[in-house]
């Protein structure tokens, strides 16, 4: 970057306490892809040694370079510079198709046997949204797919927009 030069403007994920690695080696693949940047807050449910996380992340794995936040406190200190933050819950009212998403969302996804705690989505109602499913009778989505549904949703938003 050039001196005096604003830095690029990019999505955040975030995964909170994510439990299986290649979920979380794809959704790094897919940062890479989209210039997101990948966020993990522990306790995860893996090491990222993990020979899973490094096969689903294939030979990009090293170039994800995803930022590991001790706890939430931790991240929750820092998001504030970030970006505005989303929080996706299948019990969101709000669905994903009516965010208006800012150039640098903040999008914060949880693990896959449980979604976001239950703290977070009653501290953060207002910032709860959804991938709407036709099935209604379905949990949610995989873990990386709703990464990759909301994520691409963020850069057909802002296609043809320079950072």
């Amino acid at each position: 970057m050039a001196s005096g030069e604003a830095p690029r403007q990019r999505p955040h994920v975030v995964l909170v306490h994510p439990e299986i690695a290649w979920n979380t080696g794809n959704a790094g693949r897919t940062c890479l892809a989209a210039g997101a940047q990948l966020h993990l807050v522990r306790p995860l449910g893996f090491s990222l040694d993990e020979r899973e996380v490094r096969r689903s992340g294939l030979d990009y794995w090293p170039r994800v370079r995803p930022v590991v936040w001790r706890d939430w406190a931790s991240f929750e200190a820092a998001m504030p510079g970030l970006g505005e933050p989303f929080l996706f819950s299948a019990e969101a009212a709000r669905e994903l198709w009516d965010v208006t998403f800012p150039p640098e969302p903040v999008l914060v996804f949880g693990r896959e046997s449980g979604g976001l705690p239950d703290e977070l989505r009653s501290r953060f109602p207002d910032r709860l949204v959804c991938i709407p499913m036709a099935d209604t009778k379905m949990r949610s989505l995989n873990l990386s797919t709703a990464v990759a549904i909301a994520l691409y949703e963020v850069l057909r938003q802002h296609r043809g927009s320079s950072p």
